[in-house]
């Protein structure tokens, strides 16, 4: 029982008659930590790289702020994590490509000054690896099409310098993408959005789907030759904003073998949070400018401040509070519609506002106990943990080299 109370947070207490595959009830909180920390845990996006730009942040250091270090990585069994490379859709152009070229530089520069905890990884294989060292694996995705500049030799650098995943969209349309959150321009896909996956496809490149609209998300997953992800999306049939996956959309990633990875972010995973945001959101959104204004360039402060925004309306009774169960609803939603194989995390961590519960990532335990107690196998919880992302990177690099090979005939 004292098991059960020590994995009984957040308001999510598990059942004293459940009887968990291979023990008792008593052994859960056991069984639960023992699989995590045997388990790798893949997070797709985090945008703690802000921090290491704007911020001098260093990974190594336990830190008051923020939701991501390696002493709460190793706490929390967060053993393989995506470092978002992004700029606001603003930041375009070629200063878009050198803001991203040095966060990508952050990247390297935190494995460089951690060679004991921390490898660059661009494979499943070196993440596997990674992970038999005993260190933590990290990988770099791009956030946001328009960081490439129209320029397909801008993919190649990027994926040269170790990105292995781009987000078609961020916030607004590219010139060959449309966005979830802006008003349609190119009906989906433009030709050339179209030989962008195409190029992904052939760099062994992820193409994720996270930010886009509808229509781009469908043309996508026609013109992939590969799995897609969508790295930190939800699910809209519980939360109802542009950026979470109706449930039509799931099914047709699923059918092409890919994953939606969770964003733990509080306003896709709640509805009833959604609904009381719309009703603020112009006080919301004239507060949002005020910090950008303030801060300027340093996103990193800016994503904190919006964030300790946030929590002050909630504690003022203007917003809900939401709770890191809200997660574990979304994963088995996924799990329910199209089965284990196509679901994973993708936290947001230092982009934007956790739920009660899940306030960095030295609570990703949390999770593991609660697809136990839901009565989820060992292998399947493995499953969301890390090995349904690993296996799409297998299968992305399978067809990048069947493409390449195909093309020295």
């Amino acid at each position: 029982m004292r098991a059960l109370v020590l994995l009984a947070t957040g308001g999510l207490m598990f059942a004293c008659s459940f009887l968990a595959a291979g023990g008792p009830s008593e052994d859960l909180a056991a069984r639960a930590r023992k699989l995590h920390f045997s388990a790798i845990v893949l997070d797709t996006h985090a945008d703690t790289p802000q921090r290491f730009l704007f911020e001098n942040f260093d990974l190594g250091h336990r830190d008051s702020e923020g939701h991501v270090d390696i002493p709460r990585m190793r706490e929390g069994g967060l053993n393989a994590i995506f470092f978002s490379i992004w700029a606001p859709t603003s930041v375009n152009g070629p200063r878009g490509v050198k803001r991203a070229l040095d966060l990508i530089d952050t990247v390297r520069e935190q494995v460089r000054s951690h060679p004991r905890d921390l490898e660059l990884a661009t494979t499943a294989e070196e993440v596997r690896r990674a992970h038999a060292q005993g260190k933590i694996a990290v990988l770099m995705g791009l956030e946001g099409g328009h960081l490439i500049d129209d320029d397909l030799r801008m993919l190649r650098i990027y994926s040269a310098l170790g990105v292995r995943y781009m987000t078609l969209t961020h916030g607004s349309n590219t010139d060959w993408a449309d966005s979830s959150t802006d008003e349609a321009k190119h009906n989906g896909l433009t030709p050339f959005g179209k030989s962008v996956v195409r190029e992904m496809n052939r760099l062994g490149m992820l193409v994720d789907i996270s930010h886009v609209s509808d229509k781009t998300f469908y043309d996508a997953v026609a013109a992939s030759r590969a799995p897609l992800i969508a790295s930190h999306s939800s699910c809209r049939a519980l939360c109802d904003v542009a950026r979470d996956m109706s449930d039509d959309m799931i099914r047709a990633l699923a059918k092409k073998g890919g994953v939606i990875q969770i964003n733990y972010n509080t306003a896709f995973l709640s509805q009833e949070l959604a609904t009381a945001r719309r009703a603020i959101d112009a006080q919301v959104n004239a507060r949002d400018a005020e910090i950008q204004k303030r801060f300027g360039e340093n996103e990193a402060r800016i994503i904190r401040e919006q964030e300790r925004w946030r929590g002050q309306l909630t504690a003022e009774g203007k917003l809900p509070k939401v709770s890191w169960e809200k997660i574990v609803e979304h994963i088995d939603h996924v799990v329910k519609l199209v089965g284990v194989d196509h679901v994973g995390l993708g936290s947001d961590f230092d982009g934007s506002t956790m739920p009660i519960g899940m306030e960095d990532c030295s609570k990703l335990p949390r999770i593991t106990g609660a697809l136990l107690a839901k009565g989820y196998s060992e292998s399947d919880v493995r499953k969301v943990l890390g090995e349904n992302t690993l296996r799409v990177m297998a299968e992305t690099q399978r067809v990048s080299k069947e493409m390449q090979a195909s093309e020295g005939k």
